[in-house]
């Protein structure tokens, strides 16, 4: 299949700005929210977190059905990235806007509420925007190219989200700065859901095949498909790694580098690498195999975020040299599972005779989901653990067990996570056509 023109490349690409704002900042800054102006106690600001997102792992299949559905039946699944996306704009700054009930627990449960309403709505964003890449080429290199924009996008995302973000909530400070960076958040996640739904106009869909019947046959696709579940396994420990890191930034900069200035410095030296050498990882990709750089991005990761572990002991710029390893690492670990998936989608589809874009995107979202939702959920619990000490406005004096806490949740856990991975890569291997199967071996 011939390549995709550029401009479909980047219509599909500005959709990482409503799932980079989305993924981001509830996973950065939604813990502290919580815990410094609600006063909620670490462990059950976790476990706010975690409700809403846990019930998206039981939704998003069910979205991922509706999505094929109506390719099946209109041709498009453009309208669900449309009206999910603006949904999300709409709760996301609900989320932030701080009902100032007086009462805790009736404050905690508006949060959860908003939260719930808001991962719904994103649901019916992300899972379409899942499948759209196995339908759009059907190349194994185009894949990886198109990944690569993707998440090259995504990175100027996580770099707008995660440093503005932050920027303004300390820069105003307060619930007053929750309330304005909801707001702003809320605009970026506009941007890029208009971005993407006029951008893949005209763009290809895949085969009106049958849809999937049913949970049944579902369940059996599921246990059929080995190569998906593994690669799914690995997709899920990396993403609870990654959003035990982003949990951490915000108590990090606080507590162990010194000062909250400096959390948009630690996203701008995370984000800025990782955004400099993406195009650098198809290449590997193309050369050595996307399942080999998928190991060693893994690895590089793992190799910056354990040196963070003497952030305390060593010089600021050697520390920020570490950030910046993670970055390169993390890019590496975000292009190549996305890049894979649409292959396994594809292979899948035409062993059955049946659309499972949807489907698939549907269950890797939803464990996409809950590893993101676990991750500030068992930092919260390290927090507890060590003895944080929550409060109304962030000013409480922590322990040196919380302090050693945040060290631990931020660099250590990250890197065992995201290192847990590699075994299970030697099993989610794509059975890729024969002339290439060099680039899959393992």
């Amino acid at each position: 299949m011939a390549a995709l023109p550029a401009s479909t490349r980047l219509g599909f690409s500005l959709g990482s700005f409503t799932t980079g704002a989305f993924g981001t900042v509830p996973g950065l800054l939604l813990l502290p929210y919580l815990t410094d102006t609600m006063a909620v106690p670490g462990a059950v600001a976790g476990a706010i977190v975690l409700v809403p997102k846990a019930w998206d792992v039981v939704f998003n299949p069910v979205a991922g059905r509706l999505s094929d559905a109506s390719l099946v039946k209109r041709g498009s699944r453009r309208p669900f990235l449309l009206f999910g996306g603006l949904g999300v704009a709409l709760l996301f700054a609900a989320i932030f806007a701080h009902p100032g009930f007086g009462n805790v627990p009736l404050d905690a449960a508006y949060v959860v509420l908003t939260f719930l309403l808001c991962a719904t709505a994103f649901a019916f964003f992300q899972v379409p925007y899942n499948a759209l890449p196995a339908e759009l080429t059907d190349s194994y290199d185009e894949r990886t190219r198109l990944t690569s924009w993707r998440i090259g996008l995504l990175a100027v995302a996580v770099l707008i989200s995660g440093g503005v973000a932050p920027a303004i909530t300390n820069g105003i400070g307060g619930v007053s700065g929750y309330r304005l960076m909801g707001v702003a958040m809320a605009a970026v996640i506009v941007l890029g859901t208009i971005g993407v739904y006029l951008g893949t106009r005209g763009a290809p869909v895949g085969s009106r095949r049958p849809t999937t019947p049913g949970w049944r046959e579902l369940l059996a696709t599921m246990r059929a498909w080995r190569s998906f579940r593994w690669l799914l396994g690995v997709y899920f420990v990396q993403g609870l790694g990654l959003a035990t890191l982003l949990a951490g930034v915000s108590y990090a900069a606080r507590y162990v580098f010194g000062s909250a200035d400096l959390q948009t410095g630690l996203f701008v030296g995370f984000v800025g690498p990782a955004l400099l050498t993406m195009p650098v990882w198809p290449r590997i990709g193309a050369k050595w195999g996307k399942l080999w750089g998928f190991r060693a991005a893994c690895v590089i990761f793992a190799v910056g975020a354990l040196g963070l572990l003497a952030t305390q002991v060593m010089p600021l710029a050697v520390a920020f040299c570490f950030v910046a390893v993670a970055g390169v690492g993390y890019a590496g670990f975000q292009v190549f599972p996305l890049a894979i998936l649409p292959d396994l989608i594809s292979a899948e589809e035409e062993r059955t005779g049946a659309t499972r874009a949807g489907i698939a995107a549907g269950v890797w979202t939803a464990a996409e989901t809950l590893g993101l939702a676990l991750g500030p959920g068992l930092f919260g619990l390290v927090l507890s653990a060590g003895g944080y000490v929550s409060s109304v406005d962030a000013s409480a004096a922590q322990p040196g067990s919380a302090v050693t806490a945040i060290l631990i949740g931020f660099s250590l856990l990250p890197a065992a996570f995201v290192l847990l991975g590699v075994p299970l890569l030697r099993r989610s291997v794509l059975e890729d056509r024969p002339s290439r199967s060099e680039h899959v071996g393992g």
